[in-house]
């Protein structure tokens, strides 16, 4: 944005706003995939330190990671054929998005310590600002937006 005062031209800041940090990798579901969106995640992380100066917080990329993990798992065990993960950054929250062929939503079960498994929903929750899902054309969609600072 450009003000004129009393004939003088003055910058005042920039014209169009910033657009986050997008990246998107896809999966099938071979061994490995898991672990290979855990590394899409770290790199997207220190790009975002680097490019974007965020002050990430202590414990954050590892909330992180464990969002990306437990989403990524769950498209891996209950949908038949690739997913996405889509990454979204700012300097303050990463938003993760999950694509995958399954029209099911997941199910959210109530917190018990007694349970074996099936506590990937409520980790992602507790870790989380937000979680939606939703269908889409192709299956479905699971969002988390993850705080960088606490």
């Amino acid at each position: 944005m450009i003000e004129n005062l009393g004939g003088a031209v003055i910058p005042t800041g920039f014209d169009v706003p910033v657009e986050p940090l997008r990246r998107a990798a896809h999966y099938t579901g071979e061994p490995g995939c898991i672990a290979d969106a855990r590394d899409f995640a770290a790199r997207f992380l220190e790009q975002l330190r680097t490019e974007w100066c965020a002050t990430i917080g202590p414990g954050a990329d590892g909330e992180l990671l464990l969002v990306v993990s437990e989403l990524i798992t769950n498209a891996d065990r209950h949908s038949n054929g690739p997913y996405i993960l889509e990454l979204e950054g700012t300097d303050s929250a990463v938003l993760v998005s999950v694509y995958d062929s399954s029209a099911a939503l997941p199910r959210r079960f109530p917190r018990d310590p007694q349970r074996v498994g099936r506590h990937g929903l409520e980790i992602v929750h507790a870790l989380a600002a937000e979680v939606t899902a939703e269908r889409v054309p192709v299956g479905k969609r699971v969002r988390a937006l993850v705080p960088l600072v606490r």
